[in-house]
């Protein structure tokens, strides 16, 4: 990708009205675009990033046997009222003009909501679908925009009205595979913040209406979290503050360890339903003795705009995002930078675009700045703030010392000059 020709523009000035880090970052960047608060448009770099953090999610989910559908972000009244849950101040009404169910006043009711959750939904799919223990279990997933009647839309991509997630849904016969496979998704989590490069601490949290035990949240430790854990020292054990009994310098129950306390930003949690939402949906099934039997449920949900907006908050410093590989826009951020001696220019667009397409072929995505209006410290710096793992350099220096410029953007200095002679060198060192 050509910087002259992609649509997006970075900032200098930090949005005044932004407080949290990832959202300074991203919109600086030029990654995402405001339309509300707490509605984000994705630009072509934050796309981008959000099609690597999707592709792990994917690729963790079929491991596991996830099955990919797509249902609608429309949600029909009676889906919602079946669990009552219709009444909940969380999601959005959706009113319409010549909705059929306006009385006598003129005043309209919604029949529909923007979908905030889809487990009824799906378990009035599947009472369609399983009748016998035969179509047990299974696991179906999706990724797509979520809606939330936020009160306090703030934090940037942390906190929104409008969001992507991933939820996960699977089906039991028992209670004893649901939690087999419980545990298949609590590690597929973790891979999937590791490949982040992100730690995650596994936590208890409270249960609810419509669980069957004790939830559990994916905490990533970060002084801007919303929410407050006390983890242990030795072990991580952790439990959120709302509903420990521990305090901190308590031993951890688990393993006698002292507990401290900790902000922490929620970036996935996992909920055994049992057959609360089942039953309300009269989704049932025949066992291998002839019984029908409730399905049992469970429940998985990651933000994946959040996810992205985490690692923006875990992965800066003063100049920038530093993006980890796995899902950074581009491998490369190529610069040319032009002396005051004019002598050297044609050699160094001739080199530069060698080495932009020797790469391309190569398979390395690559972000090549060949803009002719901007200063080489402008180039820099909007290199710096966009945070591509590696910056490439070619100007006047390198001409004959060597290919590029090579520089890690978590690294404070370049590499040195002699060891990048020829692109299988320099590929070699990327990957």
């Amino acid at each position: 990708m050509r910087f002259s020709g992609l649509f997006t523009k970075t900032l200098r000035e930090i949005p005044a009205e932004e407080t949290a880090k990832n959202a300074q970052l991203l919109l600086r960047g030029g990654f995402v675009f405001k339309n509300s608060a707490g509605v984000y448009s994705f630009l072509p770099l934050g796309w981008r990033v959000m099609s690597k953090v999707i592709k792990i999610i994917r690729e963790e989910m079929n491991a596991i046997g996830g099955q990919e559908m797509f249902m609608p972000a429309l949600v029909e009244k009676k889906y919602l009222e079946a669990t009552n849950r219709w009444n909940l101040d969380v999601g959005f009404d959706v009113v319409t003009k010549k909705n059929p169910d306006a009385d006598s006043t003129g005043s309209r009711q919604a029949g529909f909501a923007l979908g905030w959750t889809h487990e009824e939904v799906l378990t009035a799919i599947a009472s369609k679908y399983v009748s016998s223990y035969k179509d047990l279990p299974f696991a179906a997933y999706q990724l797509q925009t979520k809606f939330r009647n936020e009160a306090r839309a703030k934090s940037g991509l942390l906190r929104g009205r409008e969001f992507m997630m991933k939820d996960l849904y699977s089906f039991h016969a028992d209670e004893k595979d649901l939690f087999d496979y419980y545990e298949k998704v609590k590690e597929a989590y973790m891979k999937i913040f590791e490949r982040c490069h992100l730690r995650a601490i596994y936590t208890v949290a409270g249960g609810g209406a419509f669980t069957i035990s004790n939830t559990h949240e994916f905490q990533i430790l970060s002084d801007v979290g919303e929410d407050t854990i006390l983890i242990c020292s030795q072990c991580e054990y952790a439990e959120n503050s709302e509903i420990t009994k521990l305090k901190e310098k308590d031993e951890c129950p688990k393993c006698g360890g002292g507990m401290f306390e900790a902000k922490a930003i929620e970036a996935g949690n996992i909920f055994p339903l049992g057959t609360k939402y089942s039953e309300a949906m009269d989704l049932k099934f025949v066992d291998e003795k002839g019984e029908k039997k409730y399905v049992v449920m469970g429940s998985y949900g990651i933000g994946v705009s959040r996810l992205m907006a985490v690692i923006a908050e875990i992965h800066n410093d003063e100049k920038g995002i530093i993006w980890p590989e796995n899902v950074a826009p581009f491998n490369a951020h190529l610069i040319t930078l032009f002396g005051k001696d004019n002598d050297f220019q044609e050699d160094v667009k001739k080199k530069a675009e060698k080495l932009y397409e020797d790469l391309n072929k190569n398979g390395i995505e690559v972000l090549f700045d060949d803009r002719k209006d901007k200063s080489p410290g402008e180039k820099l710096a909007d290199a710096d703030l966009i945070g591509c793992p590696y910056r490439l350099i070619v100007s006047p220096n390198t001409i004959s010392a060597a290919l590029c410029e090579v520089k890690k953007r978590a690294n404070k200095k370049p590499e040195k000059l002699s060891d990048f002679q020829n692109v299988e060198q320099l590929i070699k060192y990327m990957k």
